[in-house]
């Protein structure tokens, strides 16, 4: 199926197929049209490269680009047919992340246990080293 796709600073029309809320393209039609190429270290584009996460490709190789989206947290809307995607921009590459870290229990140097659950709702900055 041929769709219309508005990403960031490039309109394209390109060969896809729709699964619901997923937008498939092969990893060449991508690459040639977006610039996305498919690399050991996950989903490249110039210098930003995305880890690959479960459910961004398919065993055929093709992508989801909606899925991609999703974790790059971009914003994206699609007619009701399916037929025009509209991709608005990424995350800046080395922009401020958030992720939620396990919760741990480490001492201080004087033996003092603390937990990092305790610490929840506030900003917390681990400092962490290795002697190798």
């Amino acid at each position: 199926m041929t769709i219309t796709v508005a990403y960031e600073d490039t309109v394209v029309s390109i060969d896809g197929e729709t699964d619901g809320e997923a937008l498939w393209v092969s990893p060449e039609v991508l690459a040639r049209a977006l610039g996305w190429e498919v690399k050991p270290e996950g989903l490249c584009r110039g210098p930003l490269c995305v880890p690959l996460r479960s459910g961004v490709v398919r065993t055929d190789g093709a992508v989801d680009l909606a899925a991609l989206a999703r974790q790059r947290g971009q914003t994206f809307e699609h007619d009701a047919g399916h037929a025009v995607w509209v991709f608005g921009p990424g995350a800046a590459p080395g922009g401020p992340h958030s992720v939620l870290a396990p919760d741990f229990t480490l001492p201080d140097l004087a033996g003092q246990r603390h937990t990092l659950s305790v610490f929840r709702g506030r900003k917390v900055l681990l400092n962490s080293w290795a002697s190798w």
